[in-house]
């Protein structure tokens, strides 16, 4: 038996290779005996997406907590992580466990923990989880019966999809968007998120809304080079005026304007700042990852918000969330919460904030953009993956971390940030990233400029320098 490490967000593996029934009772049993610990008379949510043996893995993990005493609320067939999270809010339990890879390939499984307050339990609580981690589980789940821990109160079926619906239908106004006359779309990518539009906004055209545990052979992470069908449907039906899509757990957020362009996570964070402050009269700190845009400074600034910048991974964000009055807590891969929800990613929550903010203020998502241009200024960002051996990663992890590079081609480096990656800036409004992946062989560069071009010059020109060293 290998040993088993949570990442930056849960513990992932590939199913039937390491994410084995045998290795999720290990990693159950270690939360038994971390609740047994921690609390009194424990309780825990627990649900899976629409991953292959999703089912499978959430009663294996019920039967070994279960088992130990511990009290499980078990959703009713799959369920996105944010209907987990807000589940162990709702129901005061301790812990929430998701069976989820997020926007993994499809031959991966997860395990996700949840904190009590309905957000990513914090890293260091983790920590201790991870460590109690057995070489082998003690219990045998086969031997575990369902039906007699039914009988005896300790398991209990809750439907969190129609707790999340009409948590959703207590905060927002669906009927505003209803009676906008504005058409939307929605593509699942066959994830967790698939009933919720249809149930809420059934008006809503819909792509990949069905159960396919293989995703189509696609990781369903809402990013363009994914989301090409769904761009297409837009851009030919030429009636629609934005679409939302989900990643796999339905945390992440990808969004697409009235002509099928794509809109990153750093436009719809400054445009949810500004909905959430101009229109709703809230108020709050901002707190993002390291390679989110600097421009959302600039937004804070406008609005006299304070800003944070943390470590990449929403657990740190989380963590601020859960202790101070935060307005937004956003990452660049797409993982935003706001205030008034619960201090997690909701892919659905978001998209459904930014169509109100277009039903209520009459305007297409292009005019809202061009709104946040007026204070922030024109900018584009774009990210590029290098897929390098280990060793060539390392070479220029050290690079950087020495010092070495004093411009990337004609870019010449005025400062350098170090907070999670390396951040080089040319000027206040172009900017390079290099920050290297904690479990692939890659190197994720990000840049931001005046326009898509520009910023594709810097990732080449960067690249170019990298190889070369």
């Amino acid at each position: 038996m290998t040993a088993i490490k949570f990442g930056t967000d849960g513990w992932r593996a590939i199913i039937a290779k390491d994410f084995t029934v045998e290795n999720v009772s290990r990693v159950a049993e270690a939360t038994a005996q971390w609740l047994l610990k921690n609390k009194k008379s424990p309780s825990v949510v627990i649900g899976h997406d629409c991953r292959f043996a999703g089912e499978l893995f959430s009663e294996t993990t019920t039967k070994i907590l279960a088992h130990y005493g511990v009290k499980v609320f078990l959703a009713k067939g799959f369920v996105s992580t944010p209907m987990v999270s807000l589940g162990t809010l709702r129901k005061k339990a301790d812990l929430g466990v998701v069976i989820t890879a997020s926007h993994n390939p499809p031959a991966y499984n997860g395990y996700k923990l949840k904190g009590s307050y309905g957000g990513p339990l914090l890293p260091e609580k983790i920590e201790e989880i991870e460590n109690m981690i057995p070489m082998k589980c003690s219990i045998d789940p086969e031997k575990l019966s369902m039906k007699e821990f039914m009988d005896k109160g300790l398991i209990e079926y809750v439907d969190l999809e129609t707790m999340y619906c009409e948590h959703v239908q207590q905060h927002f106004d669906l009927d505003a968007i209803r009676n906008s006359g504005m058409r939307f779309a929605y593509d699942a990518m066959f994830g967790a998120g698939q009933n919720v539009i249809k149930r809420l906004l059934p008006e809503t055209t819909m792509l990949h809304c069905e159960n396919n545990p293989s995703f189509n052979g696609q990781a369903p992470e809402p990013i363009h080079k994914n989301l090409m069908e769904f761009s297409d449907l837009i851009k030919n039906a030429k009636n629609i005026d934005s679409g939302l899509a989900t990643d796999g757990d339905a945390d992440r957020i990808g969004l697409y304007d009235s002509k099928g362009n794509f809109v990153d996570s750093h436009h719809i964070i400054l445009l949810l700042i500004k909905y959430l402050v101009e229109q709703k009269k809230m108020t709050g700190k901002v707190v993002t990852a390291f390679s989110v845009s600097p421009k959302v400074e600039k937004m804070c600034k406008h609005f006299g918000l304070e800003q944070q910048v943390t470590k990449i991974g929403f657990k740190h964000i989380a963590g601020i969330m859960v202790n101070e009055d935060v307005l937004l807590g956003g990452e660049e891969s797409g993982g935003i919460a706001i205030k008034g929800h619960i201090p997690e990613r909701d892919g659905i929550w978001m998209g459904l904030t930014i169509w109100e903010y277009m039903a209520k203020s009459g305007k297409s998502l292009e005019e809202l953009i061009t709104e946040v241009y007026g204070i922030v200024g024109t900018f584009a960002f774009e990210r590029w993956d290098m897929h390098l051996s280990e060793d060539v990663k390392n070479e220029i992890v050290k690079n950087c971390e020495k010092n070495f590079y004093e411009s990337f081609g004609d870019y010449k480096i005025l400062r350098i940030e170090k907070t999670d990656g390396y951040k080089y800036f040319f000027n206040e409004d172009e900017w390079l990233m290099i920050r290297a992946s904690g479990t692939e062989p890659v190197l994720r560069n990000y840049a931001e400029s005046s326009s898509l071009q520009n910023a594709s010059s810097i990732l080449k020109a960067a690249e170019k320098t990298l190889l070369k060293s």
